[in-house]
């Protein structure tokens, strides 16, 4: 039985990873499973924001009229809801376990630390070799063009992406986002292909949308924004910071609708919300849940836990304990089944935590020593509460 606070995203219904595929098939004259309404519609935007989450939008509804007044609908995310995971989902249309991006710290097969996908580096200090247990054992190479050779990008993730599919369609594809992202190795993995437009500021992110919008006889724009996000780990998605960003995002959406020609469409979501963090358990001065732990992956709501061979029972019994009933604890092969992250492929599944905690409160499972910066934000997602889940899917027509 699931939780009752918690939102299971329900892939292949109503998922990000759902999104453009519907739109793909909107743009090439196939069945629109989203009901997104694009008949006629020849340009497609699709703006992500990151860290608008539903809830978090309705509460401050004020300050964004634009967004506000659009065919509204709503999302969810992935599982866990975090970046790296849903950007994934967006670009290749499949649910975590078929692409393998699993959290924001991941497993990777071969190595002795989880990978940062988001910079495609291994996270923390390198160590020796792990015996047995879990996904440990081989190579701990810890710099970024090390581990784009050693762990490449294509071939971790190699089915087309939809961006890929829409290009070979004919569709004039362009992917809109900072210029660190063009040649990143989570942009190789899982949004690669079609043109990359690199924007410095929000009005040249206008500017470079609207003219992206206008290529070929049909086009399919992909839009990034960061910065609502950026805000919200740093002050808090209840803070005035957040509010002010958010009447920055509704002029970024009202002035490319505003642009949209009479065939195309503005359509808006996001990767995840956010909640406040009040309470923190610290897994670096805690010593019940470093015992038996080889590994510790994932993020503060949602962590995957790797324990030593034989141990996971125990190692859930002990974080159970500690950490209250504020928290879910649960096995692999339950969260597998409760479908948290889709249909699951074997090799995925071993990189998939023996133990999963994820956070239902207000809390989260820092680690003061192995993620400082991290352990000292603020606003915090990556669980299954519908604030974190719950997206925005928001649409308007030229």
């Amino acid at each position: 039985m699931a939780s009752p606070l918690v939102s299971v995203p329900r892939y292949g219904e109503s998922t990000l990873s759902d999104l453009l595929p519907a739109v793909l098939a909107g743009l090439t004259g196939g069945e629109d499973p989203l009901g997104l309404g694009l008949t006629g519609v020849r340009r497609v935007c699709v703006l992500l924001i990151d860290g608008l989450g539903a809830l978090q939008l309705a509460a401050r509804a004020e300050y964004a009229p634009m967004l506000t007044s659009m065919r509204a609908g709503t999302l969810t995310s992935t599982f866990p809801s975090t970046t790296a995971t849903s950007l994934a989902s967006l670009g290749t249309g499949s649910p975590p376990g078929r692409h393998g991006i699993v959290g924001y710290l991941t497993a990777v097969e071969g190595y002795d630390r989880p990978m940062n996908p988001l910079h495609w580096r291994l996270h923390g200090q390198a160590g020796g070799r792990s015996g047995g247990d879990g996904q440990a054992g081989g190579r701990s190479k810890s710099s970024r063009s090390d581990l784009l050779s050693t762990l490449v990008p294509e071939e971790f993730q190699p089915q087309p992406t939809v961006f890929e599919r829409a290009a070979a369609a004919g569709i004039a594809v362009t992917r809109v986002a900072p210029s660190y992202q063009q040649e990143s190795g989570l942009t190789r993995a899982v949004l690669r292909g079609g043109e990359f437009a690199a924007s410095v500021s929000a009005g040249d992110l206008v500017a470079r949308t609207v003219s992206a919008l206008g290529r070929g006889d049909r086009s399919l724009v992909y839009s990034y924004w960061s910065e609502l996000d950026l805000t919200g780990h740093v002050r808090g998605p209840s803070s005035d910071a957040w509010s002010h960003e958010l009447r920055q995002v509704d002029s970024i959406v009202e002035a490319v609708a505003a642009r949209l020609l009479a065939d195309a469409a503005l359509v808006v979501t996001a990767d995840h919300g956010m909640v406040d963090v009040a309470d923190r358990v610290d897994v670096d001065t805690t010593p019940a849940l470093s015992q038996d732990v080889t590994m510790i992956a994932g993020e503060p709501r949602a962590r995957h836990v790797f324990a030593r061979s034989g141990a996971a029972s125990d190692v859930a019994d002990r974080w159970q304990a500690t950490l209250g009933e504020d928290y879910l604890v649960i096995g692999r092969d339950d969260a597998i089944d409760r479908g948290w992250f889709g249909p699951v492929r074997p090799a995925v599944a071993r990189t998939i935590g023996d133990v999963l905690a994820l956070a239902l409160g207000s809390g989260a499972v820092v680690r003061s020593g192995a993620e400082p910066n991290q352990s000292a934000l603020l606003g915090h997602h990556g669980s299954l509460t519908k604030a974190e889940v719950r997206i925005p899917l928001l649409i308007a027509r030229g």
